[in-house]
Formats: C-alpha cells, sequence, structure tokens
C-alpha cells in the first residue's frame, strides 16, 4: 500500500481539485494531510471530503499551530511507518506538483530507495518563473551538491517516493532541518546511508493559487545548514550504522479517521 504526505495551511483552495486528480492517477493509494490548524478552514474541508467522498482513503492530521514543512513531514512519515504502507510520497498541495507524476515515482521505487522528482535532469523543467528564481533555486542545488559532494541534480525539490526503510534508517528524530534545506538533508542521509537514490524528470508549475511559503529566513537556514551537515558527516554515518530501524513514538497529534 501507498501514501501519499502533502503538509498544508492555507490550502482549501487548491485541496478538492488536487485530491481528485490524485485519485485519478492512484486510485488505491492513500492521501495523509498535515494540517498546521490553517486559518482558512483547510482542516475542516479534509474531514468534510473523508466523510463525504473518501471514507477508506483520505486521512487528517491536526496540529495545533504552525510549526513548519519538515515537522509536518516528519509527523506524517511517522504515522506512515506506524502503518503497512510501503511506499511514501511527498507533494506540495499547490499544483507545482503534478499529479501525473505519482505513477512513474512508485513504479521507478520498486527498483530503488528513493526516487526524486527533479527540475534539472534531461525531460524536466519549471513553467512561469522569473530568471532570478530558477537563478536561486539552480544555485541553492548545485551549492549542496558542491559541499555535500552529492551527485544528484535537483536537491531541494519536494516531490519524492521513498521505500518505508529510507524513513526507518535515517534517523527522522535528529533531522535539524525544518524550511528549504530538508529536503536537501533528507537526501543526504539516505546517501550516506548507501541506499539507491534515482532521479526521474518533471516539470515544476508555479503555484495555482496563493503565495510561496519560501522566506530570506528558510533561504538562511538552507546556507548555514549545509555546512552544517557536511562537519556532521562523520556522526551521521556512525549513528544510522548503529540504527537499523526508527522505534515507535507517542503521537502528540490528533489523528482524524472515519470508522
Amino acid at each position: 500500500m501507498n501514501l501519499i504526505v502533502i503538509p498544508t495551511y492555507n490550502e482549501r483552495n487548491n485541496l478538492a481539485e488536487l485530491l481528485e486528480l490524485i485519485f485519478q492517477q492512484q486510485p488505491s493509494a492513500h492521501v495523509l494531510i498535515v494540517d498546521d490548524n490553517s486559518p482558512d478552514g483547510t482542516g475542516k474541508l479534509v474531514q468534510q471530503l473523508m466523510s463525504e467522498r473518501y471514507p477508506d482513503r483520505l486521512f487528517l492530521l491536526a496540529r495545533a499551530s504552525k510549526q513548519g514543512l519538515g515537522t509536518a513531514y516528519i509527523a506524517g512519515f511517522k504515522w506512515a511507518l506506524a502503518r503497512d504502507y510501503q511506499y511514501i510520497l511527498e507533494m506540495d498541495a499547490d499544483f507545482s506538483h503534478n499529479p501525473c507524476y505519482l505513477t512513474q515515482l512508485i513504479e521507478t521505487a520498486l527498483n530503488s530507495d528513493l526516487v526524486l522528482g527533479s527540475r534539472y535532469v534531461p525531460g524536466g523543467g519549471i513553467t512561469n518563473w522569473s530568471r532570478l528564481r530558477r537563478i536561486i533555486s539552480y544555485g541553492g542545488s548545485l551549492y549542496a551538491r558542491f559541499i555535500l559532494g552529492l551527485p544528484f541534480k535537483d536537491l531541494t525539490g519536494g516531490y519524492k517516493c521513498f521505500h518505508r526503510n529510507v524513513l526507518k534508517t535515517i534517523q527522522l528524530d535528529d533531522v535539524q532541518s525544518n524550511g528549504y534545506s530538508f529536503q536537501i538533508e533528507l537526501t543526504y542521509r539516505a546517501y550516506l546511508q548507501s541506499f539507491q537514490i534515482r532521479e526521474i524528470p518533471i516539470t515544476f508549475e508555479e503555484r495555482a493559487a496563493g503565495k510561496s511559503k519560501m522566506s530570506a529566513k528558510i533561504f538562511l537556514e538552507a546556507v548555514w545548514m549545509v555546512w552544517k551537515l557536511r562537519l556532521a558527516k562523520n556522526r551521521l554515518q556512525a549513528m544510522q550504522r548503529a540504527t537499523t530501524s526508527l522505534p515507535a513514538s507517542n503521537q502528540t497529534i490528533q489523528t482524524f479517521k472515519n470508522s
């Protein structure tokens, strides 16, 4: 069984249509929405959709406040690991990640451990971005590749598919990033554990509604976090070699599920 984890904050206008497209592509998949108490009522909409349209396929983790993208994903990953999901995907709720790539991500993961949806491999691309934003994005991946010694073209993208063994092994409780660098850190930790990582081309589309969550604080976190990860390389390798599974932990967030 496959689970798609989608963090949300004020994504009410996007979610119903996005879920319809996801389930058209992956009728048997489950979707977990991790909502940070969105003021626009995103969580209430999810509960309504669970009850009226997707009683066995849609789930909600409701958090008390906005705590950041990284912690939302970690909460979702732990929820998935506590259940029998074999492949766990992550994607954005704003249509920047087209659901048409879900099948390819999952099929590629059958012969690898982690699959990255990549804007910067042949066949990939970006639509409706300014030249400056393209330079910042590509430069961020290039910067991380150089400092961390990684061979992958797109390190900052958030459209991925993990085999559960990756998430069990990479010490989620020790992940330090919460913003832009979160995606870099997960891939780096998987790489240090010698998991097989592959990239597939995707076209990244500018969000259909709302505004980007990127901020100067998130950008600066990424700049220094890359160096922090590089300096901690030996510690990360030793720690992750010593642990082959992730212990179950108590959930401090509310879980909604129709009975």
